[in-house]
């Protein structure tokens, strides 16, 4: 019998192993757990438990708040600052997720009465919850789309317990948040499996095949993401998977928008681009720029050498970005206007690097995502440049465009539909990097941004682990509360 290895909980600002903090599950314990995920769903049926198993996991998160705010800096190095805002994002979403279960209309309820003159039945209409679901924690927010995060908090408020495959780069946050959530469901007279926590890299792939697993969150990489998605089609019955997989977020800047504010969109990139180390999934990496922008790219390069070095979530993800930067400047025609390189005041810090080439020799190896503090600048010369650029696209989470004060309306509006077709969100005249958690967002995109149609912030995270019921003729003793006269 072979022993389960154990969990290093890592400083990513030296390398150094903190401690082991979990081993990693054997298949019998991802049985289990899956197992008593389900014999949990019964218990999330009540709406008015549910809303409260949501608010006691807040309340707790946040009173905990030193603890997490400790273990997470230890783990990401994302500073506290970062952090305390994380934190009150996600117990932010915990409360609004409860408010829209009590609210009840995320359950779209229709009603269409019979008509005997039109030989209609009695119709109506609800959602249902899908069943246990397994989600998978995050590397860049180990708090927000992590063990707590939105991914979580939508599928215990639409009634699923959830197995959660915590990130090799943040065990010990993640085991203590969920420590928290089990107690908080304790609390409310619901049983700690609403919530389970596995480690280890052969649980996800267990997970994703259990066929008691109904559903996928995942945000992470493209190669991870891909393969686990074809596992959840591959099986006897294929299940949905919500997968977050990487994102370019292209910036369009135009003639008119480069000539009267170069300068200020300069300094705005280079701060979205540095922002948290570069590790945003909505991060700019690539920036379409008029041929003639000097001021433009004299701003950023300034503004971006300035920004201070800091370690990246892991050894690994700093090791990918070093290699990933270095072979993107070594492509024939690309100019290092920035050098990504080691350094700041971390043993294991790194700084940001900016990259520039012509549309004409744009290489498809700088339309793959680099994780971390990068960008590319592409120089257009026409309309026909960028139309060319924009046609090689994948999806992407958002896509951004600088306009002029005194832009056409007619190309504007053609700018914003060709950006349309390629992001879930659109930012005119902003920056990406942010997300709000509000009703009418939409984290999502055309693939590989993600591989279904929904969004992962915003209330409406909660219909992925929903599906629709009509009953049809049922007597109203028989029917669900909400469906009843």
């Amino acid at each position: 019998m072979t022993t389960a290895a154990p969990v290093p909980s890592v400083d990513p600002r030296t390398g150094a192993v903190r401690a082991q903090v979990a081993r990693e599950a054997t298949p019998a314990e991802v049985d289990r757990a899956v197992t008593a995920a389900v014999a949990a769903l019964p218990a999330l049926a009540d709406r008015t438990r549910r809303a409260a198993l949501l608010r006691a996991a807040a309340d707790r998160l946040d009173a905990a708040r030193p603890e997490i705010l400790a273990a997470a800096d230890a783990e990401t190095a994302l500073g506290e600052a970062r952090l305390t805002g994380e934190l009150a994002r996600t117990t932010y979403q915990l409360r609004t997720f409860a408010e829209l279960v009590e609210d009840g209309r995320y359950l779209d309820v229709r009603i269409d009465r019979a008509d005997p003159a039109l030989g209609r039945p009695d119709l109506r209409r609800t959602k249902t919850p899908l069943g246990a679901v397994a989600v998978f924690a995050a590397s860049n927010f180990p708090l927000a789309f992590s063990v707590p995060g939105g991914d979580t908090a939508s599928a215990l408020a639409a009634g699923c317990p959830v197995v959660v495959k915590a990130h090799p780069a943040h065990p010990a946050t993640g085991e203590l948040c969920a420590r928290l959530i089990r107690e908080a469901a304790a609390s409310v007279g619901l049983p700690a499996a609403v919530l389970t926590l596995l480690h280890g890299f052969e649980a996800g792939p267990a997970l994703v095949r259990h066929p008691l697993i109904s559903a996928v969150g995942f945000t992470g990489s493209l190669r991870g993401g891909r393969h686990l998605h074809d596992l959840a089609a591959a099986r006897p019955r294929p299940i949905p998977f919500h997968g977050e997989l990487g994102s370019l977020n292209p910036v369009i800047v135009t003639d008119r928008a480069a000539a009267r504010r170069g300068e200020e969109i300069g300094a705005g990139l280079a701060a979205s681009f540095t922002l948290g180390q570069g590790q945003f999934c909505t991060k700019p990496g690539l920036v379409l720029v008029p041929a003639d922008s000097a001021a433009l790219e004299k701003a950023v390069v300034a503004a971006a050498a300035q920004a201070p070095g800091g370690a990246l979530l892991d050894p690994r993800i700093r090791e990918a970005f070093l290699a990933g930067a270095a072979a993107r400047a070594a492509l024939p025609g690309v100019e290092v206007l920035l050098p990504a390189a080691p350094g700041g005041a971390a043993p294991l810090a790194v700084r940001p690097g900016i990259l520039a080439v012509s549309a004409a020799q744009l290489h498809e190896e700088l339309l793959e995502e680099c994780f971390g503090p990068l960008t590319v600048l592409v120089r257009y010369r026409s309309g026909a440049e960028l139309d060319g650029v924009l046609d090689r696209l994948g999806g992407n989470l958002t896509a951004t465009l600088h306009l002029g004060d005194d832009e056409p309306p007619a190309e504007a509006r053609a700018l914003l539909d060709r950006l349309g077709a390629l992001a879930g969100r659109i930012i005119l005249n902003g920056w990406p990097t942010g997300v709000a958690v509000a009703p009418a967002m939409h984290h999502g995109g055309p693939y590989p941004a993600a591989t279904s149609t929904g969004t992962s912030v915003g209330t409406a995270a909660i219909d992925r682990w929903l599906r629709p019921v009509a009953y049809q003729d049922v007597p109203h003793d028989l029917l669900p509360p909400e469906l009843r006269d």
